[in-house]
């Protein structure tokens, strides 16, 4: 494995690739003021290396096709390749934007095919696939509840609820839609209290947001009564459709009583996910909020699809264009390749392997909500921490093992805290092999703890500071000095 880096293996003059004489007339370069003042330092270097180069990072990098990554609350499944390749399809992946309507009738019902696949799903009325992503999809979804509490000119309505447990981007957007977020104490089984709702629900009330399963991996069973509630004041319920991957063919979030709700494509419908890569966030809603949706709609009129702009109640667009088709064109092979049976089959794997690890490892791990869980399991480090061993210490010790950590200190009502979500897609013998290794790593904390505040030890970087890696990331091939 090549260990230099590209610019280390540069050789000036060296070329990766010829390319053919210009058969076209030649142009004139831009302005001085608009070139660079001298060429930009890019290695010289073969195709050979440049594959080598790539090749090896790819190696370096932990990805869900090399192993298990069990990231709860993000789901890391595995991304069925058909997806890729229908995406990669010229007739849809070369489409502009500006191309006229006559043009993108396929494109068009895609989108169409998408949105009411979307809505059988879910049991709503209408949708939007314009939110890039699922924070702007939350941030569309109030702006949805704004408008329609304007609309009544219900102008008092303030404050929406939300759980301890929540989503960190819930109150952000509760905040940034120009609303205060009421955190309201979970009850004793990390769900829900209906009296505390109550407490909560007066004429000031705009909405209750909360994912449903919770972040703990929780149905919310009392959710018909909170939904009454919530109602009953004349507030709206938001589901925050992050955990939607456990109710696939189950039951409608339409029939629980939300009113709107967001689902992240990017997750739910296996679509390339972390890493910074794109994501869509659709919102689908009730009937009486379809006035408001976001501009444009697509429609059918007979066998043409089209654009519609005429919706005067619209809190206008959310995203430059139509939102990010290409994840929206992967979720709909995703949704036709398995069908209802299949989605709900997707669910039900899903329950059923989070439920496994929460049975194996419940003796090595202290789970402070032991009962049954939905599509992932919540543990805590406690047990652990009594050795000096932490909750960062034991993801970063799986790395040894050529295991992606799960996600660390959320949800923040427990302690320590250890989310594992397994997906539907693994095997029995891949979560037997996790399990292995977490109660290795369980007896290593008790004999050995220098071992796990050291780890890991067999990776290409070891381990960071974690604040500093955040907030004055180095990427620089060079220090700045000799930049």
């Amino acid at each position: 494995m090549h260990e230099k880096l590209l610019y280390e293996l540069s050789v000036p003059d060296r070329q990766g690739i010829r390319f053919p004489e210009i058969d076209v007339p030649r142009s004139e370069l831009p302005s001085q003021n608009l070139l660079r003042k001298k060429p930009a330092p890019l290695p010289e270097v073969s195709e050979f290396d440049v594959v080598r180069h790539f090749v090896g990072l790819s190696t370096k990098n932990h990805h869900v096709d090399k192993d298990f990554y069990p990231l709860g609350s993000c789901t890391m499944k595995y991304n069925p390749k058909v997806n890729e390749l229908v995406a990669s399809m010229p007739e849809f992946a070369g489409l502009h934007p500006f191309l006229p309507t006559h043009a993108v009738q396929g494109a068009l019902q895609v989108m169409y095919d998408l949105g009411e696949a979307l809505k059988a799903i879910t049991g709503f009325d209408a949708v939007t696939l314009q939110p890039p992503a699922g924070a702007s999809g939350e941030m569309t979804g109030l702006m949805l509840m704004k408008a329609y509490h304007s609309d009544r000119g219900d102008t008092k309505r303030r404050k929406i609820i939300i759980p301890d447990s929540a989503h960190g981007t819930n109150p952000a957007t509760i905040a940034f839609a120009g609303y205060v977020a009421v955190e309201v104490k979970s009850a004793s089984d990390g769900t829900l209290d209906p009296e505390t709702i109550h407490a909560e629900a007066d004429d000031t009330l705009a909405g209750l947001m909360v994912t449903n399963p919770n972040t703990l991996g929780i149905f919310e069973r009392n959710i018909k009564e909170v939904s009454d509630i919530v109602h009953g004041a004349g507030g709206l319920m938001y589901m925050d459709g992050a955990n939607l991957n456990a109710l696939l063919g189950i039951t409608h979030p339409a029939a629980l009583g939300f009113d709107i709700m967001h689902i992240n494509l990017h997750k739910t419908f296996s679509t390339p996910h972390g890493g910074g890569g794109p994501g869509s966030g659709p919102v689908c809603c009730i009937d009486s909020l379809k006035p408001f949706l976001p501009v444009p709609v697509v429609l059918r009129k007979g066998d043409e699809y089209y654009h519609d702009w005429d919706r005067p109640g619209s809190i206008g667009k959310v995203h430059g264009f139509y939102g990010n088709f290409l994840i929206m064109l992967r979720a709909l092979t995703y949704i036709l390749a398995n069908g209802k049976d299949g989605l709900e089959m997707v669910s039900k794997a899903a329950i059923v392997n989070a439920n496994y690890l929460r049975v194996k490892l419940q003796p090595e791990y202290f789970i402070p909500f032991p009962d049954e869980c939905m599509h992932e399991a919540v543990f805590s480090a406690d047990n652990q921490c009594k050795h000096g061993v932490r909750g960062l210490d034991i993801a970063k010790r799986l790395l040894d093992f050529g295991l992606h950590a799960p996600t660390v200190y959320f949800p923040l009502i427990v302690h320590e805290a250890l989310m594992i979500e397994p997906t539907e897609t693994e095997s029995k013998e891949s979560l037997d092999n996790f399990i292995a290794v977490m109660k290795q790593i369980a007896k290593e904390a008790e004999e050995n703890p220098d071992l796990l505040h050291n780890a890991p030890v067999n990776t290409p970087v070891r381990r960071l500071d974690e604040a500093l890696a955040a907030r004055k990331p180095n990427v620089r091939y060079k220090s700045e000095e000799n930049v």
